[in-house]
């Protein structure tokens, strides 16, 4: 079976907030300090106190790429990600509209859309993550690592309720 390549994993609950990723995008992307410009979007869920990253997913099967009525975009399989052809794309925004997970943006200035291009492989956003709330690992690998990660939830779970019938 072949590798599917690599993959962002943001994993918002070790997100400060920071926003940092958004900064280091859009100075990559534009040269400009302007979080707008960025192809990663911190999103605050004000009542929960969270901040959830949110980017493109690339998906397998992505509504971006099926609804694009000039197939501006494809997926490059160097590095597993969509693309879009600029020559080809009429700006219509159809992408932007389908997409589940808002990755997808319009530059108005520009008059283009855009979204994660993972920075040909050396995603920025990782590298400057303090916290290392996002990683750039091997799509094979991301089931290994929520499966570990719901191993752990569930020791800490049973250990909480052992110390509890414990206090009984």
């Amino acid at each position: 079976m072949e590798s599917m390549g690599k993959v962002l994993v943001i994993n918002y609950e070790k997100c400060t907030g920071c926003r940092l990723c958004e900064l280091v995008c859009a100075v990559m992307h534009d040269g400009i300090s302007n979080p707008t410009r960025s192809r990663i979007k911190v999103i605050k869920w004000e009542a929960e106190g969270l901040y959830i990253p949110m980017s493109c997913q690339q998906c397998e099967d992505a509504p971006c790429m099926n609804v694009c009525p000039v197939k501006a975009i494809s997926r490059d399989e160097e590095f597993g990600r969509l693309v879009i052809d600029y020559d080809v794309c009429i700006g219509c925004r159809s992408c932007v509209a389908v997409c589940p997970f808002g990755a997808m943006s319009f530059n108005s200035i520009d008059k283009k859309v855009f979204k994660c291009d993972l920075c040909d492989g050396d995603p920025q956003c990782v590298r400057f993550c303090e916290v290392n709330a996002i990683e750039y690992v091997d799509a094979d690998d991301v089931s290994l690592l929520k499966k570990k990660d719901a191993a752990e939830r569930i020791s800490i779970a049973g250990k909480e309720a052992a110390a509890l019938a414990a206090q009984v």
